[in-house]
């Protein structure tokens, strides 16, 4: 967003506007005030025009085509100096929408469009404005920032289980040493989960609310009755705003749609909050080591210390993101009658949870490009514990029909404080079993024994 003083970090309340204002620039465009009012300007003007294409007997002998780039222009070019005029108007009207509409009206006077004037905001309530200004704005912050952004999350954690695919490492389930498995295994989990949810959000259609006071055109059809204003509706958010629009609603749209991509973006964020915890216990494994700066501290009194902070950094943001989804998704569809004023206010706060995931989001990236991979601490970790491969050789023994191989293995792993190569051989070569068959016991170790 152009020509719009950047809110001082020192004094900024929020830390989105403040010390992270640089990562979540970008959302001014689509949730700040200035952008929600230049979305409502631009829903009355896409309307206006639509209305005179059916065209209305008022609006017949007006030459659209010739108008239509000069009234596109109002939103196109719309400035912070008139977003401050429109603010002004509210101060006297103390209605949001209404000082969008006379606002609009101004501007047609003085383009001498005087006797087409009232035709703005004609037969709407403000909520037909705000129930698809809102959602056009979401739908183009997905397209545009959100979408891109969690691809290239996406791709990151892609190249990583590429480039790991075949590094053996030390598997914990329950925090204990487990059958051990492939890093870049373990990275393809997190790839084949944020795939299906990404997916999910890409479905999700993005639907508004348009059909005057209390969605039944009650308006529009005393004064045009023999018009399919359903018809019209439909057509306008569809084809012009690439919106759905929900055929029976109250005053308010029910934010169903709303609530199911406030959930879906939930798990996305509960499945990198996992992954970041994941990273977080890999580095305090010494699996990973970090890329060093030049001039930065770890810690303010121990010298040799590069935290995770990026990791930690994404976790929190993500937990505070999931608080405010969580609560928009669970109050939005909910409403007294034909609709109360509880949704307006929440509906304000879409744009912060959107940024504290983008802060987590970029927090991740610049994390991933920090890891250097320590394959000296994961071999380390599997040679120091050859009991793991104690599941694969009591397996095979079952195979062979050797008995109670399940207990054999239990008693050998439980009566030697630290399981060895060597311990490991000597335990096969006990067993009453063939010479090719100890052979390949012995050729299970912890470094192959790794699946498919």
């Amino acid at each position: 967003m152009t020509n719009i003083p950047e809110i001082t970090a020192l004094t900024a309340i929020s830390p989105i506007d403040g010390r992270y204002r640089k990562m979540t620039e970008a959302l001014s465009n689509y949730f700040s005030e200035y952008a929600l009012i230049r979305y409502r300007i631009r829903v009355e003007v896409e309307y206006f025009l639509a209305l005179s294409r059916i065209p209305l007997p008022q609006l017949e002998d007006m030459n659209e085509e010739a108008i239509a780039a000069t009234l596109r222009n109002i939103y196109i070019n719309f400035t912070p100096e008139e977003a401050k005029h429109i603010k002004e108007l509210e101060a006297i009207t103390n209605h949001d929408v209404k000082a969008v509409e006379y606002f609009l009206k101004g501007k047609m006077e003085s383009l001498g469009m005087i006797d087409s004037k009232e035709f703005i905001h004609f037969g709407l309530t403000s909520q037909d404005i705000n129930n698809t200004a809102v959602p056009l704005s979401l739908k183009e912050f997905k397209t545009d920032v959100l979408l891109p952004l969690l691809e290239d999350v996406l791709n990151m954690l892609q190249k990583m289980a590429e480039d790991w695919k075949n590094i053996p490492m030390l598997a914990h389930t329950h925090g204990q040493p487990a059958s051990p498995t492939r890093l870049g295994k373990e990275m393809m989990v997190f790839v084949e989960r944020l795939e299906s949810q990404i997916d999910v959000v890409k479905r999700i259609p993005i639907s508004a609310k348009f059909g005057g006071a209390t969605g039944n055109f009650n308006a529009h059809a005393i004064a045009y009755p023999n018009i399919n204003w359903k018809e019209f509706a439909d057509r306008f958010l569809h084809d012009e705003l690439g919106l759905y629009r929900q055929q029976y609603t109250t005053q308010i749209e029910h934010y169903d749609g709303l609530a199911a991509f406030f959930d879906a973006l939930k798990r996305i964020n509960t499945i990198l909050i996992d992954f970041s915890r994941d990273i977080w216990t890999y580095v305090s494994f010494d699996y990973f080591k970090q890329k060093i700066k030049a001039g930065e501290i770890g810690s303010s009194t121990m010298p040799h210390k590069v935290n995770p902070i990026d990791f930690e950094n994404a976790e929190g943001n993500l937990g505070v993101a999931n608080a405010l989804f969580e609560h928009l998704a669970a109050k939005l569809p909910v409403s007294r009658l034909q609709r109360d004023l509880t949704d307006s206010t929440v509906l304000r706060n879409i744009g912060v949870p959107f940024a504290h995931s983008i802060i987590a989001y970029k927090s991740l990236l610049k994390g991933f490009g920090k890891l250097i991979l320590n394959e000296p601490a994961l071999r380390r970790d599997l040679e120091n514990n050859w009991a793991v491969v104690a599941e694969g050789i009591q397996t095979v023994l079952r195979r062979e029909n050797y008995p109670a191989p399940y207990e054999a293995l239990k008693n050998l792993t439980r009566t030697h404080d630290v399981i060895t190569q060597q311990s490991m051989e000597e335990f096969i070569d006990s067993l009453q079993i063939s010479t090719d068959l100890k052979e390949e016991l012995k050729r299970i170790t912890p470094f192959n024994y790794t699946g498919i």
